[in-house]
């Protein structure tokens, strides 16, 4: 019953807050509109927000896959895009953030906080105290208060999680430092969280299974000159080295997370290495820790290249062939053309390999949502966990962005930031030791046909 009320409570408060900040959203609008036609010069509530330089949005994003090779439900181990067949809503993302300057001599506070809803949810929630062990397999009831089970156990896609929520201030020292300390998005790799970021609506395997989505902790970014950007900072809170941490668990454990950017005096060419080092938990003190190395160039002003190569390391954790030092790693590129201003097309190329299988599990959505006592929420209670061995991954993805309210010069203004982005992806697996891996609904590989639209407000 204690359990109850917790959970009871967390979701009250977790719909709540989604619900105050969605409806201080919708208020600020009319609001703004209210004082555009009666009150433009008044000591008006939006204009003291505008003032203070606060502001709320988000987007929504949603999709629809197709995969003729599936009949379970799932697109294997391709998460975010990954209910077969059907129709999802990812991502609805709602923000209220004061952003602070990077340069300049005075100081400057703000912050941001995210609230998301979605299938994507349980993808970026703070589950870096996991069910189980890695070191030992010892199932782990304890989790963390943050945001996992805040809602929706019961529907087994949908949920709710609070992937950002921290201050940033603006120091004015030398060229100016920025810190910000909370929770936070990584700002390791390429591929992100936020839907509106990401050109493809599915992801490499690279940011799914070899890179934090988030840290707690604090995080400092310093502009050296113009070319050179350096961060530094500390993670915590997480019992998979510095990982998806939250606020309650794991606070003894600390590591650190740095890197640095060069780019070029034309700014066409920049390389980013970034990584976290740390110990995997107050419990071990095996080494967790990644580098990825980013390089970017665009040959024209319409042809833009992304290259990324990433290595991650897990000592001393427990996978089916026993107790190891798992590594993964991997490279992929992106290459997109600018057809028109509204109309872009790219093709993703990715080998990604789990040495030892202890990253990327199938389904990937059933690995994420199993409990400490071994059943998934993804397969209402099921005890069928996910499988996992060592191996290649291959995947080529093609694809297009589409500004369709602009092409067709529809009027409505809300519409004028639509994204249309049809994609088809190719994946195959090769098992490094094993006869045959079929991690795709019994297959080898797959083709998946998807279909996805983001709206911000």
């Amino acid at each position: 019953m204690e359990y109850q009320s917790r959970y009871k409570k967390q979701m009250f408060h977790a719909v709540a807050g989604g619900l105050l900040l969605f409806g201080m959203s919708s208020s600020s609008v009319y609001a703004q509109a209210v004082t555009n036609n009666k009150d433009s010069g008044g000591n008006s509530f939006m204009n003291l927000l505008k003032n203070s330089g606060i502001k709320f949005g988000g987007w929504v994003n949603g999709g629809a896959t197709f995969n003729p090779s599936q009949t379970d439900g799932f697109n294997g181990p391709v998460t975010f895009a990954d209910q077969a067949n059907r129709v999802q809503m990812n991502q609805l993302n709602i923000f209220m953030e004061r952003a602070v300057k990077t340069e300049g001599k005075g100081w400057d506070v703000g912050f941001r906080a995210d609230f998301m809803f979605g299938t994507d949810a349980i993808f970026t929630q703070a589950y870096g105290n996991p069910a189980f062990d890695p070191n030992t397999g010892r199932a782990l009831p304890d989790r963390g208060n943050w945001d996992l089970g805040i809602c929706c156990n019961s529907l087994r896609t949908y949920g709710i999680a609070i992937p950002q929520a921290f201050a940033e201030v603006y120091v004015p020292v030398g060229n100016g430092l920025n810190v910000k300390a909370g929770h936070f998005y990584t700002p390791i790799g390429y591929e992100t969280v936020p839907a509106p970021n990401n050109f493809f609506y599915t992801h490499a395997y690279t940011m799914q299974y070899g890179e934090p989505f988030t840290h707690t902790g604090v995080l400092s970014n310093y502009t050296v000159n113009r070319n050179f950007t350096a961060m530094a900072g500390a993670i915590g809170g997480s019992g998979t080295g510095g990982w998806d941490g939250n606020f309650d668990r794991q606070m003894g454990n600390w590591g650190g997370i740095g890197g640095v950017t060069w780019t070029s005096d034309d700014k066409q060419s920049s390389l980013n290495i970034a990584g976290t080092g740390s110990t995997a938990s107050t419990r071990s003190n095996n080494f967790w820790g990644m580098y990825s190395i980013v390089a970017k160039h665009k040959f024209t002003e319409k042809t833009h290249f992304i290259l990324q190569h990433d290595h991650g390391f897990a000592d001393g954790v427990l996978t089916a062939n026993g107790v190891t030092n798992a590594t993964w790693y991997g490279i992929n590129s992106h290459t997109y053309y600018d057809l028109t201003p509204d109309l872009s097309v790219g093709v993703r190329a990715e080998w990604f390999r789990d040495t030892d299988g202890f990253r990327v599990f199938s389904p990937g959505r059933v690995s994420a949502a199993t409990n400490h006592l071994g059943n998934s929420y993804a397969l209402g209670g099921a005890s069928s966990l996910a499988t996992s061995t060592p191996a290649d991954y291959y995947a080529v993805t093609l694809g297009a962005n589409w500004k369709a309210a602009r092409t067709l010069k529809l009027g409505w203004q809300g519409l004028r930031n639509l994204n249309i982005r049809p994609n088809i992806r190719y994946d195959r697996a090769d098992a490094l030791h094993a006869a045959a891996y079929r991690p795709f609904g019994g297959n080898k590989d797959q083709i998946l046909f998807s279909l996805d639209a983001i709206l911000p407000f």
